[in-house]
């Protein structure tokens, strides 16, 4: 299975006291390497972890791939911005909505179940997501 990494899977996946560890550990082993993500996602992840370290650790590895360019989907992302606003979405969902819709075939990984439950990408489609509960 291919995957997009939300910045709350990989603080789980990092943090072995974290609730949801077990759940993201096991949905890692599930996917195919590397997990593509974006720049926000690794900044909000580097902060709540509070190492940029681990964060370069994961690229260098292989388990994550930057696959985004916010200066190229500028408009895309402002639109999402604007039709979200009453969600208050940060830069991480906003490009992992388009991210979504960018690469059909991949699943975003998240604990934010009630937020990407509302997302949609292309206006209308429900993003794939695996969640802690989820089955898949």
């Amino acid at each position: 299975m291919k995957g997009i990494a939300d910045t709350g899977f990989l603080i789980a996946f990092l943090d072995r006291n974290d609730r949801y560890h077990p759940w993201a550990v096991s949905a890692a082993q599930r996917m195919d390497t590397p997990l593509l993500t974006c720049e926000a996602v690794l900044a909000e992840t580097a902060f709540h972890r509070e190492s940029v370290a681990v964060v370069l650790e994961m690229i260098s590895l292989g388990m994550l791939q930057l696959a985004f360019d916010c200066s190229s989907h500028l408009v895309s992302l402002s639109a999402l911005a604007i039709r979200y606003s009453d969600r208050k979405p940060d830069l991480a969902d906003l490009c992992l909505i388009r991210m979504s819709e960018l690469y059909p075939k991949h699943i975003v990984l998240t604990i934010d179940e009630r937020d990407f439950r509302v997302y949609r990408r292309n206006k209308r489609e429900t993003i794939p997501i695996l969640c802690p509960g989820s089955v898949q």
